[in-house]
């Protein structure tokens, strides 16, 4: 029996929520799984994802095979490198502790680059809505003048027209 580690989809039509779960490669797509590990929000900017590292771990360490996009998930979340570390554990390459130091240390800066992608969207986000405001505030006050000019202009000719048409009446 293979086991993989894949997404399982929910969520309504053009709407999708999956489940990352540790499941039978024989079984469906949405079907029986062994253990959810976790959750994943493509929809949301940046995208939301939620996992146990521990149980990840644990089943990788058992030899299930991540799908391609749960490759990505698990490596973005460190779960891949902290596989890389506790092999290198095993190995005796250096202790746990010092494993654990190193991934901490790199989840720290991976926290922080998170965070400025977080900050970089939002301002863009907010500078985009600002431009579409100040677009929309500039053609109205461009209809406002042209509609003024047309106002101003008006009177004026009525006031030519009524000039000449004066004398002629006169007369």
């Amino acid at each position: 029996m293979s086991v993989k580690i894949r997404l399982q989809r929910h969520g309504s039509k053009k709407r999708p929520f999956y489940f990352i779960v540790v499941a039978n490669s024989t079984a469906p797509r949405d079907g029986k799984f062994i253990e959810k590990l976790g959750t994943y929000n493509p929809l949301s900017v940046p995208a939301t994802v939620r996992l146990s590292r521990e149980r990840s771990l644990h089943w990788l360490q058992k030899g299930a095979q991540p799908t391609n996009t749960c490759r990505r998930i698990l490596s973005f979340k460190g779960v891949l490198f902290l596989k890389h570390l506790m092999r290198g554990v095993t190995l005796g390459l250096f202790d746990e502790k010092t494993a654990w130091e190193k991934f901490e240390n790199w989840n720290g800066e991976h926290e922080e680059v998170v965070a400025r992608r977080q900050e970089a969207h939002r301002k863009h986000k907010q500078d985009k809505r600002h431009a579409i405001v100040a677009e929309s505030v500039r053609r109205v006050e461009e209809k406002n003048a042209a509609r003024a000019a047309e106002a101003t202009a008006a009177p004026s000719e009525e006031a030519s027209t009524e000039e000449h048409a004066a004398p002629a009446e006169g007369e």
